[in-house]
């Protein structure tokens, strides 16, 4: 069966509205610093409450979901390439701040996009 362009879009798309259990060692925000030419990758601790939902750990409250971040990274990676900044979270980082093989593989596709559009000059936007 031939897939068009679209129907892989909306696969994607799909795949990305399913639930996922939540990283207990954090969360990732993914950004280009286009005069450094860099990937960064901010990591945030956070906590998992009964619920399911991701909590700032020193007030307990949930994280927002949309908006701005108001709390300082516990850690920035920064690279030229996917590769460079997935050694830095994967091999070198002590403890490794992913504890989650599914983590790990949507922010190896995610840095892979963000690389594509340093080096296009696309916009990227983290999935």
């Amino acid at each position: 069966m031939n897939q068009t362009q679209e129907d892989r879009r909306a696969l994607d798309e799909r795949l990305s509205k399913r639930f996922i259990k939540l990283d207990p060692q954090g969360y990732f925000l993914i950004y280009l610093d286009r005069n450094q030419d860099l990937i960064c990758v901010k990591h945030f601790t956070n906590v998992i409450d009964n619920r399911g939902l991701a909590c700032d750990p020193e007030t307990g409250q949930p994280l927002p979901t949309k908006g701005k971040v108001e709390r300082p990274p516990s850690h920035i990676y920064t690279g030229r390439t996917a590769k460079e900044i997935c050694i830095k979270l994967f091999e070198e980082a002590d403890p490794c701040p992913v504890s989650y093989l599914d983590h790990a593989a949507y922010l190896g596709r995610e840095l892979v996009r963000a690389e594509i559009a340093l080096i296009t000059g696309q916009e990227y936007i983290q999935d």
